[in-house]
């Protein structure tokens, strides 16, 4: 379950809302696109923009987690940033086999 408090990205949340639509607008083009039997080609360069979108967000939030989450454990505890450091390390592992 998330923990009750300010996250680092809560920082930038509009921006990153923004963004989330932007790709959310992405994905209903496609539908779109393969509603209207569009070539499968330029579905297919959509998905991957839509991707790269993605992409980008998740390492813009990755890279605020470091930077604020994995931080602010270190000030805490050793043990602390160890988890925090393990957490990030499997979040790093996801984003590479999707």
């Amino acid at each position: 379950m998330a923990e009750e408090h300010s996250h680092p990205y809560s920082k930038r949340k509009d921006a990153h809302l923004r963004r989330l639509r932007r790709v959310e607008g992405q994905v209903r083009g496609l539908q779109r696109m393969v509603d209207d039997d569009t070539y499968c080609i330029d579905v297919l360069t959509q998905v991957s923009a839509a991707t790269r979108a993605l992409q980008a967000f998740a390492l813009e939030l990755l890279e605020e987690h470091m930077a604020g989450c994995v931080v602010e454990a270190a000030r805490t505890s050793d043990e602390a940033a160890q988890a925090k450091v393990r957490e990030a390390a499997e979040a790093i592992a996801r984003l590479v086999k999707s």
